[in-house]
């Protein structure tokens, strides 16, 4: 197998744990309103406490499994792009730094679920302290706003367009879910940037995963 057909498959599964990520999300922790300024800090502690197990195993997942799996899926996105020079490299540069932050995110709530359950035992209002400090880092490196995965799709998308490497209907996925991303900076549009970045990126997984899956590799081509 090659690699650029792991990247494929890596893809695909990429789009799935987003899948797992939303589904998760709409169907428990929306309806416990997990997360919302409207509850108290204390609240979402206790939810915490209740649903530790599942938090873990769904950080685990959507953070830390989909960060591995962005490392194959850049890497081997390189390998097609690599043709367009100085665009293809930054590009990638941009994709490995931000499955840095992704990785990053889910280490550091993991940690913190622990922490702050064990703290909870002893001083709630020490544990929702915690709660709060850790959702604005973790906001900041891997969910607040998508700028660096917005660069990394675009410039992708643009080293795909200048190369002919990438599916032309991909490439202009690309442009609007790296676009979307960029615009999750702007406070005036951050939620529905955000929301389409997030369901875009599940289509783009999936039909570049599946493109991969069929296009020949570089080495393969005359």
């Amino acid at each position: 197998m090659t690699f650029q057909r792991v990247s494929g498959l890596a893809a695909i599964a990429a789009g799935l744990t987003y899948v797992i990520g939303f589904w998760v999300y709409f169907s428990i922790l929306g309806p416990a309103q997990y997360g919302s300024p409207s509850l108290p800090a204390a609240a979402h502690v206790q939810f915490l406490i209740d649903n530790q197990a599942l938090m873990t195993v769904w950080y685990q997942i959507i953070y830390v499994l989909n960060a591995v799996l962005m490392v194959l899926i850049v890497v081997g996105l390189h390998q097609r792009v690599k043709a367009s020079g100085a665009l293809g490299q930054i590009a990638s540069a941009f994709g490995l730094i931000w499955a840095g932050f992704i990785l990053a995110t889910g280490m550091l709530i993991n940690i913190a679920i622990g922490q702050i359950v064990r703290l909870a035992a002893q001083d709630m209002e020490a544990a929702a302290a915690v709660w709060r400090s850790v959702t604005i880092v973790s906001a900041g490196l891997g969910g607040g706003n998508e700028i660096t995965g917005g660069l990394w799709i675009l410039l992708l998308s643009l080293a795909g367009f200048q190369t002919r490497a990438i599916p032309l209907p991909v490439t202009l996925l690309g442009f609007v879910v790296g676009g979307a991303g960029i615009a999750s900076t702007l406070p005036v549009l951050a939620s529905v940037a955000t929301m389409v970045f997030g369901l875009g990126f599940i289509v783009w997984f999936v039909v570049t995963g599946a493109s991969l899956l069929a296009l020949k590799a570089p080495q393969e081509t005359d």
